[in-house]
């Protein structure tokens, strides 16, 4: 049986062509990320996606050999065995793929590059020559997405004290929760990570760039996939006491370029009708941004919008491989 075999797609150009084109092996494609990533790719035409024979899938040498063979790897692996793997392709030296990890193991690591590439107006280019880039995590995709303009801006100081409040469907949660909740063991709506030790408030801080470590509460709902992240404020206890609008300018400058990431208009259906649904953005790898301001009682509540198995997950690995590997967008 040979070592590897190349996924086909619909409408795949010739042969001479297609050896052309960027090779990419997903390492761990059983998990919910690993399959989004799989199912994503199968629709695209200028990738070719590598696989490992079934019965090589635990072999060492085969993986090692497999990897030799194409430009980028994606790691869809618990942390312990995506750091197994890296040290694998470090060792591999300039014979080594690029490497696109999916895992919390790197995200705050000085050596990676943080894959968010609307973080800031030069991240994309930075992601598209780096060898070692992390994917974020959902979460933090949309509170980063709503914090670092505004402390860029010195509209909310670093040392803010944030809190950030969030409910995701419950495929962001594993094939253990996803268990639960499509059988009989999982509540309609529940609060987690109530121990103040969530595996996303470092790469949140970090890449926020704020000084105190905010206060994270994320939540489940019993929907599958669809995310709401949100932002509350008291406008007057920041410097020179900003309106809803100032905040909303900022945002709007930061993203007007980004085809992903979208500032929804201060006057919003959201806006009129006072109510937010998480689920509108599944299957994309689209965001929106709102902001919900009261100069009456001047608060204002900052909101994401996207997908967790999308822009929060799958779509943005797709996005940072097309990056690292030079494909048009």
């Amino acid at each position: 049986m040979s070592l590897s075999e190349t996924t086909p797609a619909k409408g795949r150009p010739t042969a001479a062509r297609a050896a052309a084109k960027p090779a990419v092996f997903v390492d761990g494609a059983s998990g919910t990320t690993g399959l989004e990533i799989r199912a994503r790719l199968d629709r695209q035409d200028d990738v070719a996606v590598k696989t490992i024979a079934e019965d090589r899938r635990k072999d060492a040498g085969a993986k090692r050999a497999l990897m030799a063979e194409v430009d980028l790897v994606i790691l869809c692996l618990p942390d312990s065995a995506a750091k197994e793997t890296v040290a694998v392709i470090d060792s591999m030296g300039a014979a080594g793929p690029k490497v696109l990890d999916a895992s919390t193991a790197f995200r705050v690591a000085p050596d990676w590059t943080y894959g968010f590439p609307e973080l800031a107006p030069d991240q994309a280019e930075k992601i598209r020559s780096a060898r070692k880039v992390s994917n974020p995590g959902c979460y933090p995709t949309g509170s980063i997405a709503l914090l670092r303009p505004l402390v860029d801006g010195g509209l909310l100081p670093a040392d803010y004290p944030v809190t950030i409040n969030a409910v995701s469907g419950y495929s962001g949660g594993g094939k253990s929760m996803i268990a639960d909740f499509e059988g009989d063991g999982a509540p309609a709506f529940e609060l987690y990570g109530l121990g103040f030790e969530h595996k996303h408030l470092p790469e949140t801080q970090l890449y926020s760039k704020l000084a105190r470590r905010p206060i994270f509460v994320p939540s489940v709902g019993s929907y599958r996939q669809g995310m709401l992240v949100s932002v509350p404020l008291h406008l007057d206890t920041l410097p020179g006491k900003p309106s809803g609008a100032d905040l909303h300018a900022a945002l709007s400058k930061r993203y007007a370029a980004s085809r992903y990431v979208s500032v929804m208009p201060l006057d919003n259906d959201a806006t009129k009708s006072g109510r937010l649904e998480p689920e509108a953005l599944n299957e994309t790898n689209m965001m929106e941004l709102y902001v919900f301001a009261s100069d009456k009682h001047r608060q204002a509540v900052l909101v994401a919008r996207l997908d967790n198995l999308g822009k929060g997950a799958s779509g943005a690995a797709v996005q940072n491989m097309r990056l690292m590997l030079g494909i048009d967008e």
